[in-house]
C-alpha cells in the first residue's frame, strides 16, 4: 500500500472517527473537510481509500481509543 493519506475527512480519518464514535464499519470520505464538502461512499472508492478506511478503524480498534459519553 502506498503511503496513507491521514488528512482530516479522508478515509483513514473517517475510519478512526467511526471507530472512535463506535459507530459501523462503513467506508467513505470527504472530498474535503468532514462534512463540509461531497461524502465519497465505498462504492465509489478505489480498493485503496477502502483499505485506507479499515486501517483507521483497526488502529483505533486496537488502541481501544473510544469517546466517553459520561
Amino acid at each position: 500500500m502506498s503511503e496513507i493519506d491521514r488528512r482530516h475527512g479522508g478515509p483513514y480519518d473517517r475510519g478512526s472517527a467511526d471507530s472512535y464514535y463506535r459507530r459501523a464499519k462503513v467506508p467513505h470520505y470527504y472530498t474535503g473537510g468532514t462534512g463540509m464538502s461531497p461524502l465519497v461512499e465505498m462504492k465509489d472508492m478505489t480498493p485503496q481509500q477502502i483499505a485506507e478506511y479499515n486501517q483507521g478503524f483497526d488502529d483505533n480498534e486496537a488502541d481501544r481509543n473510544y469517546k466517553d459519553w459520561n
